[in-house]
């Protein structure tokens, strides 16, 4: 860690599962760190993205989505809700301009107010949606957030209002240190980003409640001929959720093997060999052991 001071903090991207806090994350660090997938829940722990600029660095912690917990997985990612947002220094409330507020979107407004953090407002995915509609999100979220300090509508998608938005973290932030050096964009191990992107790349083919029920072990990572070798499983809960990630003759399961490799490769910037099985492990979600092993 350097000692030279700036503006700089840990800076929590709260808001309800699915619009699109790990697009945002991502395209704030300039490197893809987080699972991105069209499906609520990708994100199911804290995942670290280090966006900077000219005198500052934001920590940024891309949260689950705050949701009622429904079973020892989605209680563990309440948690670690709670616990982040208690040690923030500030707090981005990113909303889906393509949805209506609702319940949650309030439940997670008065949480944000009662931690008197200082709250940006960022209404994601204008891309989606015309105008008139946007404006009538703003307002929408300028009433549910007395006291924000900005609203940002962007498209973290194509970067549209970022720079606006890049523009804040001066004021958010307290003076401190350098946490990440220049080109650290994440304290992930190789390992748990391994287990991101090849979770992300099955997340996004399968569909139903699969995505939900699946989860990834990387064995090891060792050194290749050429790049590295990668050995993973993909755990689900029952035969049924098996067949179908394996899919027809192997397919689903190569296909996500592709993706995930060609994005982990980009990532390291050296081949990366995968081997991807798929196990059964009935009531993973419920077992605080598995969860452990898996760093949920």
């Amino acid at each position: 860690m350097s000692g030279a001071l700036l503006r700089s903090g840990l800076v929590a991207l709260a808001g309800r599962p699915n619009v699109g806090k790990s697009t945002l994350a991502n395209a704030l660090a300039g490197a893809h760190v987080a699972a991105v997938s069209p499906r609520p829940q990708t994100t199911r722990r804290r995942v670290l993205a280090v966006a900077r600029g000219d005198g500052w660095q934001a920590v940024l912690l891309d949260l689950p989505g705050f949701q009622r917990p429904a079973d020892r997985l989605t209680e563990r990612m309440q948690e670690t809700v709670d616990r982040t947002v208690a040690d923030t220094d500030a707090a981005l409330f990113v909303l889906n301009a393509a949805e209506e507020i609702g319940g949650g979107d309030r439940f997670i407004a008065a949480r944000l107010r009662a931690s008197g953090l200082p709250v940006v407002i960022v209404v994601n995915q204008v891309d989606r949606v015309g105008r008139d509609r946007c404006a009538q999100v703003i307002a929408a979220a300028a009433e549910l957030l007395p006291g924000f300090r900005a609203i940002h509508p962007v498209s973290a998608l194509t970067g549209d209002g970022l720079d606006g938005l890049r523009a804040e973290f001066p004021g958010l932030l307290p003076e401190g240190p350098s946490y990440f050096p220049e080109g650290v964009s994440t304290d992930q191990t190789d390992e748990e980003m391994a287990a991101e992107m090849i979770r992300e790349a099955a997340a996004q083919r399968l569909r139903d409640e699969v995505p939900h029920a699946l989860a990834v072990q990387v064995e090891e990572i060792t050194p290749a001929r050429r790049g590295r070798r990668v050995e993973a499983y993909l755990l689900v809960e029952a035969e049924s959720q098996k067949g179908i990630v394996v899919g027809k003759g192997g397919r689903m399961i190569r296909d996500i093997g592709t993706q995930a490799r060609e994005v982990l490769s980009r990532t390291w910037g050296e081949p990366v060999h995968l081997d991807l099985q798929v196990k059964v492990r009935p009531r993973w979600r419920r077992d605080d052991a598995m969860l452990d092993r898996l760093g949920l």
